[in-house]
């Protein structure tokens, strides 16, 4: 796997030999209608496209050679779904923390549309009228990396864009605004975990190759 982003090393990081899990692997969920035409999805709770459950399906193989201890995924329908066609629907648990950030008035909009009634609008610095803020989105992605920090082994989470680079931000111990610099497609993984030294988060594209784990 090739390393795409580190947190900036830190000097004295404590317990740097403490239980983490392996790796974290974030699935962002297949194609949907929306994802195709640019449209913000928070909670309209979308199907996947025909063409978004075979990217699903083609998860499987590589995924399935990875040794899972625990398996996360959104409550909405896209990553419930995901996760059911990559073969992992009998091990998840649905965490509510992993839904993907509520667009308020910007649901359904395409960013064009959004920039023509607010120009200088960006989501990880504005957040959503009438739906979440920065602030809202970090306290829940926190609270999950919090969790997954304390379990051990490889950890598998599926869900949606724009929350999982806010966790990935987060992950690195940096700035939530840190995510509009991440890009992940639709049915594409990355994998979190840490430095040789075990000291510092480290962010890396998954090339689906089942030796990349155990």
């Amino acid at each position: 796997m090739d390393e795409i982003f580190r947190n900036q090393p830190r000097a004295g990081r404590e317990n740097p030999g403490q239980a983490v899990p392996s790796c974290v692997y974030l699935v962002r969920h297949g194609e949907t209608a929306w994802s195709l035409t640019g449209q913000h999805t928070g909670r309209t709770d979308l199907a996947l496209t025909p063409h978004g459950e075979d990217q699903a399906r083609g998860l499987e193989q590589g995924l399935r050679g990875v040794s899972f201890a625990h398996v996360f995924t959104s409550p909405l329908e896209r990553a419930r779904r995901t996760c059911v066609l990559a073969g992992f629907a009998s091990r998840a648990a649905l965490d509510v923390d992993l839904l993907e950030w509520n667009y308020g008035d910007y649901e359904a909009l395409t960013l064009s549309q959004i920039r023509r009634r607010n120009p200088k609008w960006e989501l990880f610095h504005d957040g959503c009228p009438a739906g979440e803020s920065v602030a809202d989105v970090t306290s829940r992605v926190d609270r999950v990396v919090t969790r997954l920090r304390t379990l051990e082994n490889h950890v598998l989470v599926f869900s949606s864009g724009h929350v999982l680079r806010a966790f990935a931000a987060r992950w690195l111990e940096a700035d939530t605004a840190l995510g509009r610099n991440l890009v992940l497609d639709p049915a594409t993984v990355w994998v979190l975990g840490y430095d040789h030294d075990g000291a510092d988060p480290v962010i890396r594209r998954w090339n689906q190759s089942p030796r990349e784990a155990n």
